[in-house]
């Protein structure tokens, strides 16, 4: 791997080839996704959906070169459950979702999960920290060490895929030593073996959340604030809302990334 693959952005691999028909993976991976949303779903079995993605079940740009879907849930445990994809299955780009931002019960990481193509498979995951890793070590090595540590070194040194670096310093700065940030080219034995990781990871948290230790009430307040000012930014400093403005126009992407981040769902709660 060069130097220029790692630092080239996902824009620039979809130049390269941006007429591919990725549908038969779109499938593969919405499949994939969705039964790790389920999984999930078993485990807080009173989740709703948000009011807010009523209307996003399913939509297009208003030049019908984009659709997508976006779902999210809200309820004990959790606060945003997000089963999203967006993208043309025609033309090599999608951006395919489940991501989990919990509520402040626990102090168990978020999980997020990416698949996309660009048309190269792009793979993003990770266990988003809610303790400074740099001074909360016991947080840093029950999470992030032993079984997590191990597999993303597997994982990490599989040939068939290399580093992906993002130019947004917010996104790399969100980062910790479980982020799977990696390019591969798009097949099924690649979606085999990130299938197999997706699963292990997602086990592995939903056994944290069972043997959690409860937040005592009076940090939680505190938990809230960093966790609502993580999601927003996530979403916000992401460099491909540039793609968004170029697809939707820019009058749309403020409310398009509201809608990704569950502002409606954050007010609701912290009025």
């Amino acid at each position: 791997m060069t130097t220029a693959t790692a630092t080239k952005t996902l824009d620039e691999f979809l130049a390269e080839n941006p007429d591919v028909d990725v549908s038969h993976y779109w499938q593969r991976s919405w499949n994939i996704l969705q039964g790790l949303k389920d999984k999930i779903a078993q485990r807080f079995p009173h989740l709703k959906q948000h009011p807010s993605t009523f209307d996003r079940e399913y939509y297009t740009s208003p030049n019908g070169e984009f659709e997508g879907s976006f779902k999210a849930w809200t309820g004990p445990g959790v606060e945003w459950l997000v089963n999203s994809w967006l993208g043309n299955r025609k033309a090599s780009i999608l951006d395919m979702n489940t991501t989990v931002f919990l509520g402040q019960e626990t102090d168990v990481p978020h999980l997020v999960i990416v698949i996309g193509t660009v048309p190269k498979l792009f793979c993003y995951c990770d266990y988003t920290p809610r303790r400074n890793l740099l001074t909360d070590v016991d947080y840093l090595d029950k999470y992030y060490g032993g079984e997590t540590n191990d597999e993303y070194l597997k994982f990490r040194g599989n040939p068939n895929f290399s580093w992906s670096v993002s130019h947004g310093t917010y996104m790399r700065a969100i980062t910790n030593p479980s982020t799977i940030s990696l390019i591969g080219d798009l097949n099924d034995e690649n979606l085999d073996v990130y299938e197999a990781y997706l699963n292990k990871k997602v086990d592995r948290w939903l056994k944290w959340l069972d043997e959690a230790e409860p937040v005592p009430p009076l940090k939680r307040p505190e938990l809230q604030k960093d966790d609502h000012i993580i999601r927003e930014m996530g979403y916000a400093r992401d460099p491909m809302n540039k793609l968004a403005a170029q697809v939707f126009g820019e009058d749309q992407v403020q409310n398009m990334i509201d809608l990704r981040m569950g502002r409606a769902q954050m007010r609701d709660i912290t009025k």
